[in-house]
Formats: structure tokens, sequence, C-alpha cells
């Protein structure tokens, strides 16, 4: 079964993407060539951020190749600055879908950190 997304986002009209062209003002914790980390504007615990890559694509599904590298690069490199982000323990979460509570259509991971987390 396919994810139900909103299919009139583009990389023309993407949040995400205005905000990696500077387009929409972010506060901006890390970058590289490849995806960028900012805090999240309507944060669901004292540190929340969020890892945005750089090229538009909505769930893993829609992810090449290349793309799905990007993932994994993410994922090591928020490990290695976790002291600049202040995080001790902290949780990753990716939204795959409305159902799913995807209410951006650009792939991200939510990193939420600062407080102590109920077992899932």
């Amino acid at each position: 079964m396919k994810h139900t997304i909103d299919n009139t986002v583009t990389v023309d009209n993407c949040i995400f993407c205005k905000i990696i062209k500077g387009e929409i003002p972010a506060t901006l914790l890390y970058q590289d060539g490849d995806f960028a980390i900012i805090k999240d504007l309507h944060p669901r615990a004292p540190l929340h951020y969020l890892a945005i890559p750089k090229s538009h694509f909505v769930t893993m599904e829609d992810a090449d190749y290349y793309q799905s590298q990007i993932v994994g690069r993410m994922l090591k490199k928020i490990s290695t600055i976790k002291e600049q982000l202040d995080l001790v323990d902290y949780r990753l979460i990716v939204n795959q879908g409305k159902g799913a509570g995807q209410s951006v259509w650009h792939y991200h991971v939510h990193i939420l950190g600062g407080k102590q987390f109920g077992d899932f």
C-alpha cells in the first residue's frame, strides 16, 4: 500500500526546500553539501531538531540510491555532533505518510532530546 501524501508539494513550493535555499529563515545548526540540521519551530521536546536532506523526496520509498546514502550519512552525523546539539540520550523519529503523522512532504528526521522519554 502506498503512503497517503500531498502530491501538490513540489521542489518549488516545499517549505523545507525553501529553507535549504535560504528563502525562509531557520536556525541552522549544521550543514554540508547534502543535508542540514535546523531547530524545529514547533518543538515537542526541550531539544527538537530536524535533519533535512537538500534533495527533495517524500518518503524512503521515494528515495533513489543516492538519497538513501544521504539518509545514512545524516544518521551517522547526528551521532558525531550530538554534543554540539547538547544531546546525551535522544530519540530519532521519521514519519512516513499522513497516517504516521507526516505533515511536511519532504523527508526529514526529528531529533528529540533534553528530557527522559518513556518506553516506546
